[in-house]
C-alpha cells in the first residue's frame, strides 16, 4: 500500500521533478522484480530443509552406525531385508571394529564388520573364553548380535562371526565414539585408514568435534577482541593509534615466528609417523610461508603511510561524531552478527541432513548400505549460493541501514537538534522500498564469489593430477576475481547510499555515485583510502590474536587430530567477526565521503546555498586540501630542479 501510495503521489505531479542530491520526501519500491526472484529462490531453500529433514538422518553422521544400518545410541527401525536392523542401541552408544587392525576401505565401505557396543573393551582379550568373559561380565557384546554370548566358545562359526584375535584395547574417542585401538602397530594403521581415507567430511569433523572446547574459547576470545577494537576507534587518539600500529608490528612478527618453529619443531619430531601429523607438518608449512608475505607486504604499506597518522585520526575523530549523532549504531553489528549466526547454524544444520540422505540397501550377509539419492548433489549447489546470496543481503542491509542513519544527520541543518530515531527510520525506508536494490547488489557478489568456489575446487584438483601450468592459471584466474569481488563491494556500498539519499534503483544510483567520486575523488581518496587500510589493519589484529591463541592450545592436541581445518575456521571467523564490528566505521567513513562529495556538488557555502557539513568537517577538509596541495607542489618544484639541471650547459 505504501509503493501504491508513493506511486499515485509522484504521477500525479503535473510536470516532472528533477532528481536531486537530497533525501526524497516521496519514494517508491526500487527494483521489485530483483526481490520477487529472491522471494522465488528462497521458496526453493525452503523446499531443500524440508527434503532435508524428512529424507536426511543427521544421527548416522554425527554418532556413528553399525554395518546392519543401526545407529548407536538411539532405537532404530527395521530394513526391510535385514534381520539385524530396527535394534535398540539406546545402551548401545560406542561404535566397535571388529578387525580393527587390518582396516580397509573398499568402494567407500569398510571391509571389517562394525558393530554398536556399550563400552571398549579396555584391555587385550586374547582368546575367545576372554571375548565371552567380557561380554559377561560387562553387557558389551563384541560379536554379531545373531550370536549368542553363552555360545561363543561352541559355535563353529565364532571366527567368522567374532572380533579377530587377538583384540587389542581401544578407548572411545570423541567423534562417533568410535573404539580407536591403543597398541602402536594397529594405531598407526587404524588412524591413517579412518583420517585419511574415508572421505573429507569425516576428517573435518573429526578434528572439529575433538577440538570443541578450544574453538568455542577461540571464537570467545575473537568476540572479546573485536569489542574491544570497535570501542578503541571510538575513542581514538595519536597515541593509541601508535600503540595499535605497535601491536599490530609484534603480533605479525610474532605469529611468523610461531609458524616456523613449530614448523621446525615438527620436521625434528622422529615420532611423526601418521598422516595427521605430517598434514599438520605441510599445513604449517603452508601457513607460515602465507603469513610471512602478508607480514612483509603490511610492514611495507605502514612504513611507506607512517606519515599520515595525524591526519588519519581526525578523519576517525570526524567519523566519530558522525556516530555520536546515532550512538545506536554501535550496536547494529551485534544483530547483524546474531542472524547471521542463526543463519549459519541453520544452514550447516540442512547441509548434515543432505550429506546423510541416502536409500537403504541390503547386501550380502544381510548388511545394509547406504545410497546417496538422485539429484543431491544439485542441491548442494544450490544450497550454497544461498549461504552466499543470503549472507551477502544480510550483510548489505546493514550497510544501507548505517548509510542511511548517515545520510539523515548529515542532511540535517540544525546541528544542534539532530533527528529522533535515524536508526528505525532508515531501517523503515529500507524494509518499505529498498529491498529489492539490496537483493540486486547481493547478487552481484554472488555471481562474482561462484566462480571462485568453483576455481578454488578446479585448483585443488588440478594441483593434483596435471601440471603446474594448468594450476597456475586457475589460481590466477581467482586471484582477479577476488579483486574484482573487492571493488564490487566497495562499488554497492556507495551504491547503497546514493540509494538512501535519492530513492533511485541500484544501477541508477551506482552510475551517478560513480560520477560524482570519479568528479570529486581529488578531495578525499587518498585519506579514505588510508582510513579503510588503518581499519583493515583492526581486523588483522583481532586475526592475529586469535590464531596465535590457537596455534597454542591446538599444538598439543598433535596425533588423531589434523588441527589445520580448525585453525583456519577459527580464522575465518575472527576474520568475520572483526569485519562485522569494524566495517560499520568503513560504511560509516564511505557514507560521510559521498554526502560531502553531494554537498559540493549542490551547494557553494554562500547564504543561499550553505554547506551541510559542520565546522569540524569542513575545517579538517581545507587542512587536508592544504596537505594535499602543498605535496604537489613540492612534487612540481623537484621536477622543475630536475630539469633545469639537464638543460643547464656544462
Amino acid at each position: 500500500m505504501q509503493c501504491l501510495r508513493a506511486e499515485h503521489l509522484v504521477s500525479t505531479e503535473t510536470t516532472p521533478r528533477q532528481r536531486q542530491w537530497r533525501p526524497q520526501i516521496y519514494r517508491k519500491c526500487t527494483d521489485k522484480a530483483w526481490l520477487f526472484l529472491f522471494f522465488l529462490f528462497w521458496a526453493g531453500l525452503v523446499f531443500i530443509m524440508g527434503y532435508s529433514v524428512t529424507a536426511g538422518a543427521t544421527g548416522r553422521l554425527l554418532f556413528g552406525y553399525d554395518s546392519f544400518g543401526n545407529v548407536c545410541g538411539k532405537k532404530n527401525s527395521p530394513v526391510e531385508g535385514a534381520p539385524l536392523s530396527g535394534q535398540d542401541m539406546t545402551l548401545k552408544k560406542h561404535v566397535f571394529f571388529m578387525n580393527s587392525c587390518n582396516l580397509e576401505v573398499k568402494d567407500v565401505r569398510f571391509s571389517s564388520t562394525i558393530l554398536c557396543v556399550s563400552s571398549c573393551p579396555e584391555e587385550q582379550l586374547n582368546t575367545l573364553e576372554e571375548v565371552q568373559l567380557f561380554a559377561n561380565t560387562t553387557g558389551s557384546f563384541l560379536c554379531v548380535y545373531s550370536l549368542n554370548s553363552f555360545n561363543y566358545i561352541q559355535n563353529p562359526n565364532a571366527d567368522s562371526l567374532c572380533p579377530r584375535l587377538p583384540v587389542p584395547p581401544s578407548k572411545s574417542f570423541p567423534l562417533f565414539n568410535r573404539c580407536i585401538p591403543q597398541t602402536p602397530e594397529c594405531y598407526s594403521l587404524f588412524a591413517s585408514v579412518l583420517i585419511n581415507d574415508v572421505d573429507a567430511l569425516h576428517r573435518i569433523l573429526s578434528g572439529i568435534m575433538s577440538g570443541r572446547d578450544t574453538i568455542l574459547g577461540l571464537c570467545v576470545l575473537a568476540f572479546a577482541l573485536s569489542l574491544a577494537m570497535m570501542f578503541t576507534f571510538r575513542f581514538i587518539t595519536t597515541l593509541l593509534v601508535h600503540i595499535f600500529i605497535a601491536l599490530i608490528v609484534l603480533g605479525l612478527l610474532f605469529v611468523c615466528g610461531v609458524l616456523w618453529w613449530l614448523y621446525y619443531d615438527y620436521t625434528n619430531d622422529l615420532s611423526t609417523e601418521l598422516d595427521t601429523e605430517r598434514e599438520n607438518m605441510k599445513c604449517l608449512l603452508g601457513f607460515a610461508v602465507v603469513s610471512t608475505v602478508i607480514t612483509a607486504v603490511l610492514l611495507v604499506l605502514i612504513f611507506v603511510l607512517r606519515k599520515r597518522i595525524k591526519l588519519t585520526v581526525e578523519l576517525l575523530r570526524v567519523t566519530n561524531k558522525a556516530i555520536s549523532n546515532s550512538p545506536f549504531l554501535l550496536f547494529q553489528p551485534l544483530w547483524t552478527f546474531t542472524i547471521l549466526i542463526f543463519f549459519w547454524v541453520s544452514w550447516v544444520a540442512v547441509l548434515l541432513s543432505l550429506g546423510t540422505a541416502g536409500a537403504a540397501q541390503v547386501i550380502e550377509g544381510g548388511q545394509v548400505e547406504y545410497k546417496p539419492l538422485s539429484g543431491i548433489r544439485y542441491m548442494w549447489w544450490y544450497h550454497l549460493i544461498g549461504l552466499i546470496w543470503t549472507s551477502e543481503f544480510i550483510l548489505a542491509c546493514q550497510q544501507m541501514t548505517i548509510a542511511g542513519a548517515v545520510v539523515t544527520c548529515y542532511f540535517n541543518r540544525n546541528k544542534n537538534d539532530p533527528p529522533d530515531r535515524p536508526i528505525l527510520s532508515s531501517l523503515s525506508i529500507l524494509f518499505c522500498y529498498h529491498q529489492g536494490t539490496v537483493v540486486k547488489g547481493s547478487f552481484l557478489i554472488t555471481v562474482v564469489r561462484m566462480p571462485r568456489a568453483v576455481l578454488m575446487y578446479i585448483y585443488n584438483t588440478l594441483k593434483e593430477k596435471h601440471g603446474a601450468w594448468s594450476s597456475c592459471v586457475s589460481r590466477c584466474c581467482y586471484c582477479c576475481f577476488r579483486c574484482l569481488d573487492k571493488c564490487l563491494c566497495h562499488f554497492n556500498q556507495n551504491a547503497y547510499a546514493t540509494t538512501a539519499i535519492n530513492g533511485t534503483d541500484f544501477c541508477t544510483s551506482a552510475k551517478d555515485a560513480l560520477k560524482l567520486l570519479s568528479k570529486n575523488s581529488s578531495h578525499f581518496t587518498s585519506v579514505n583510502c588510508f582510513g579503510d587500510f588503518v581499519i583493515f589493519l583492526g581486523k588483522v589484529l583481532v586475526v592475529c590474536f586469535t590464531v596465535f591463541g590457537g596455534l597454542m592450545a591446538f599444538n598439543y592436541h598433535r596425533v588423531l587430530q589434523v588441527w589445520a581445518t580448525p585453525l583456519l575456521l577459527v580464522a575465518f571467523f575472527a576474520y568475520l567477526v572483526a569485519h562485522s564490528f569494524l566495517s560499520m566505521f568503513e560504511t560509516v567513513l564511505d557514507a560521510l565521503f559521498l554526502c560531502f562529495a553531494v554537498d559540493l556538488e549542490t551547494n557553494d557555502g554562500s547564504s543561499e546555498k550553505p554547506y551541510f557539513m559542520d565546522q569540524e568537517f569542513l575545517s579538517f577538509i581545507k587542512r587536508m586540501n592544504k596537505l594535499n596541495n602543498a605535496r604537489a607542489q613540492r612534487d612540481k618544484n623537484s621536477l622543475t630542479n630536475e630539469e633545469g639541471t639537464e638543460l643547464r650547459p656544462l
